[in-house]
């Protein structure tokens, strides 16, 4: 029953109640400010923290209460999430005891774990004013913070969110600092991570071998070395990054020669909007986006003014900007007048440096100096990437300052089983499914790589942990040499465990109906999955599917025409192979030679292996068919000259390509042309045509620019013509977009455009990622919805 919304027709009696309050309601100041609300009511009773959220008692009235409650709804702390306020049954004894009593704060009972974690936040407007007060005790110091910003998710260990569960179990609290703590009226109270420069963590500063600096105030040091060029490891929040002078190009070459990152652009960090507005746009949305307790990475439009270095974001027009988050940042952005590079402590591919030891074997011969504290990182966590788009934020990474926020489940999930989800191989995420939320872990990167994959399986080890949470289903992708799904294939034959396996695009469509609240019992949508690749259910690797499709089921009706991927993987980091694919299928590489051999692009690919490959794909050797939108984008950058011969980066082609485009060339030129053709209950999207206008406009040295607005625009109306057609055939009006082709602004709002001047309504992402970071939600939402349809019957375990 929720009072919040209960009409009180007559007074009713004082009588004792017991309130359960749901959501990330845990080191956030929730006590407290229940506290306060308390008192103002004149109300006896207590509050604590327990597994599930937290347990209010008190003695009031029927209108009191609803007085109450309405209340604690509208000041909520800024950083809480109050999902529910519910009245326990039965609980309405033991009012006389405390009817007289002041309100009171009490301890933490331990019982089931199910309330969430709250994420790591940016320095609140209080604690940046003490930190700058030269009268307050805790002016600079780099960790100051309070119930309303500060690590949360990074330093705990278990729950309940208490000190003594988090890292800073080891530094004892000097009598000031307790007496905050301890004080309700204090917005330190029970902030576990509190701390003063006479009882908290410190800093340290040591060269690249681990031999302390001595300085006076080791901030100013290392923003002086920053000046002289250094690099600099900085040890943050949820692991170390890598600093330099963003504004010093040699200093941003030394960084990418040591890390190994010679092209993917670099995060950069500014002290404030005003600084950031001499480098790039932002709009209202993304100056909210910029200033959120989230503090993500936000790309923004860049104002080309030539006050960067090229080589920070080579051939790209957007810039990667946040504002400082912690209190160290703060005091490091003070002293500088200049942006900073500030990326990922850690070589290329691999996950970030969280130890000081492991930091300086790992990053000693990339970092000149180091600043470090003692205030150890339980959790690594990287940070978020957001970006703007149709008017609304994107997360393209989903991580510090969103991870681990639990996701409400749409309506009609409320008894689906404990469930673990192991997402996809690219961009992991593992997805936790209990008490109707839905807990996505961070982003941990590609699990190719060993030591990510490592890192994965100690984070699904601590989320289970954290949430004492057994699962009674495991969701994978049927992927069969995804290391995810080896892995969840392992769970289901150790832990005789019932196994969903998943089809990829699937995955994605339905992750994108439940981040819209979709409900179980909606009728089908018809779902746009454009990305890389998953395995389809015909064998082949799919990537540019038309789905029907609801939570349980779905059906293929349409598809970009499949071609060979020479080389597998190979083709995925060297994009002339699939420019060599494209025109091997759609016109004939012998057509092809003879018509165009005066072209570049001809003489390019004869100097490849181009024997070679046509013998791999007639033996079919290595060379499976793909319908991938992601490996056409690929193949349309390399024609066009805007592809490397090998990619350094996910991504890299595509979005050279999407960079080249002006507003103007989008809004002026023609759709090339695709050609939609049916094929017994399916159909297929044939960019033959488009192939063919494209090469003429090689011929006629159209300018590239113009050529990818042309293929942006074409495969736009495309998708807008054959998703609204599946519509009309089907009797639908959602249309759903996934995948992370998708997470291209250009292509995007192109279609979502499109899409709404035929008033179809259209289902974006909001809360998860697009690209595969959204996969383990969408596997976790439909292994739920298939277990309650079958009315929670045995499912057959796995081989």
């Amino acid at each position: 029953m929720n009072l919040a919304t209960r009409k009180i027709t007559k007074a009713t009696p004082a009588k004792m109640h017991t309130l359960r309050v749901c959501g990330l309601v845990q080191g956030v100041g929730f006590r407290p400010t229940v506290w306060r609300l308390a008192k103002q009511f004149e109300l006896g009773g207590n509050v604590r923290n327990d597994g599930k959220g937290v347990l209010i008692k008190l003695f009031a009235d029927d209108e009191t209460l609803n007085d109450f409650i309405n209340a604690l709804r509208k000041n909520q702390p800024p950083l809480a999430q109050i999902d529910s306020i519910e009245i326990m049954p039965g609980e309405t004894s033991g009012g006389e005891n405390i009817k007289h009593e002041p309100f009171r704060i009490i301890n933490s009972t331990h019982s089931e774990i199910s309330t969430g974690i709250s994420a790591d936040a940016a320095t609140c407007p209080d604690c940046l004013r003490e930190l700058n007060d030269f009268s307050d005790r805790h002016y600079r110091y780099p960790f100051i913070n309070c119930t309303h910003c500060g690590p949360r998710f990074s330093i705990v260990r278990s729950l309940p969110y208490d000190r003594k569960n988090t890292s800073m179990s080891g530094f004892s609290l000097c009598p000031h600092c307790k007496r905050e703590y301890q004080d309700p009226a204090n917005r330190r109270f029970h902030a576990q991570p509190t701390a003063c420069p006479y009882c908290g963590p410190r800093l340290r500063l040591c060269d690249h071998k681990g031999a302390t600096i001595i300085c006076d105030d080791s901030i100013r040091h290392v923003a002086e070395r920053i000046k002289q060029g250094a690099i600099v490891a900085i040890k943050g929040i949820g692991g170390f990054h890598l600093a330099c002078n963003a504004a010093d190009g040699e200093a941003v070459a030394r960084l990418r020669q040591r890390k190994h990152r010679p092209h993917k652009p670099l995060a950069l960090m500014a002290k404030n909007l005003d600084q950031i507005a001499h480098y790039a746009s932002i709009s209202h949305i993304e100056k909210n986006a910029l200033n959120s307790a989230a503090a993500p990475i936000v790309l923004l439009d860049s104002l080309a003014t030539g006050l960067l270095p090229e080589n920070i974001a080579a051939g790209q027009k957007q810039l990667g900007f946040m504002l400082p988050y912690s209190p160290l940042h703060h005091l490091l952005m003070a002293e500088l007048d200049q942006p900073l590079v500030l990326t990922s402590g850690n070589r290329s591919d691999e996950p970030q440096c969280i130890d000081n030891a492991e930091a300086l074997m790992r990053l000693g011969d990339i970092a000149d100096c180091f600043l470090l504290h003692n205030r150890h990182i339980e959790n690594r966590i990287d940070d978020s990437v957001v970006r703007q788009m149709h008017d609304q934020i994107q997360i393209l990474r989903r991580a510090r300052g969103y991870a681990p926020g639990h996701i409400k489940l749409p309506a009609g999930f409320e008894k689906h089983p404990p469930l673990l989800a192991f997402g996809a191989e690219l961009k992991s995420t593992f997805c936790l499914l209990k008490d109707g939320y839905a807990i996505l872990s961070q982003h941990m990167g590609d699990l190719e790589e060993a030591r990510s994959f490592d890192d994965y399986q100690k984070n699904l080890a601590l989320y289970l942990q954290l949430y004492a949470h057994q699962p009674a289903l495991l969701a994978a992708d049927q992927h069969p040499e995804y290391l995810s799904s080896k892995l969840a294939d392992d769970w289901c034959n150790r832990k005789n465990l019932p196994l969903t396996q998943v089809q990829h695009h699937h995955a994605h469509i339905a992750a994108c109906m439940a981040d819209n609240h979709i409900a179980l019992d909606h009728d089908a949508v018809i779902g746009v999955a454009f990305d890389g690749l998953g395995l389809g259910d015909d064998g082949t690797l799919w990537g540019g599917e038309f789905l029907l499709a609801d939570y349980q089921n779905y059906k293929r009706l349409a598809y970009l025409k499949p071609v060979v991927l020479p080389g597998a993987g190979q083709a995925m980091r060297e994009p002339w192979r699939n420019t060599w694919a494209q025109l091997e299928a759609n016109l004939g590489w012998q057509s092809f030679t003879q018509k165009y051999a005066g072209l570049a692009l001809c003489q390019t690919l004869n100097k490849k292996p181009v024997k070679t490959l046509q013998q791999m794909t007639r033996k079919n050797i290595n060379s499976p068919l793909s319908s991938s939108a992601g490996r056409l984008f690929d193949a349309v950058a390399a024609a066009t000259g805007l592809a490397p011969p090998q990619c350094s980066y996910e991504g890299q082609a595509a979005m050279a390509l999407e960079a080249r485009i002006t507003q103007q060339n989008l809004q002026e030129v023609s759709p090339y042309p695709f050609t939609l053709h049916k094929q017994d209950k399916t159909y297929q999207l044939d960019p033959t045509p488009m192939w063919q206008k494209l090469l003429s406009n090689l011929q006629a040295k159209t300018d590239a620019g113009i050529i990818a607005a042309r293929f942006h625009r074409g495969l736009a109306q495309s998708i807008i013509d054959t998703a609204s057609l599946l519509a009309d055939e089907n009797g639908i009006n959602h249309v759903a977009l996934s995948g992370g082709v998708f997470q291209n602004r250009t292509l995007f709002e192109l279609v979502v455009t499109g899409l709404q001047q035929k008033n179809i309504r259209v289902l974006t992402h909001q809360q998860v990622p697009a690209n595969d970071g959204g996969i383990a939600f969408g596997q976790a939402i439909i292994a739920a919805a298939r277990a309650l349809r079958n009315n929670q019957k045995e499912e057959p375990l796995c081989a």
